[in-house]
């Protein structure tokens, strides 16, 4: 799948603010979970369905 949603620098600089601080145990990577969130709404399918570049469907479905 080649066609992966991810989001630009500009929309993530917009939303950081709004992440929790990172307390103890180091956070995963935020742009690629909201982006994996994003694929997986756009094109309706299930989390588990999630291609393996977004992480675990568990880390998203979580999210």
């Amino acid at each position: 799948m080649s066609d992966l949603y991810w989001l630009t620098d500009e929309q993530m600089a917009k939303l950081t603010p709004f992440f929790p601080k990172s307390h103890g145990k180091p956070r995963v990577d935020d742009r690629r979970a909201l982006s994996g969130i994003i694929f997986i709404n756009r094109n309706g399918l299930r989390w588990r369905d999630a291609p393996a570049a977004y992480g675990p469907h568990k880390t998203l479905y979580s999210r």
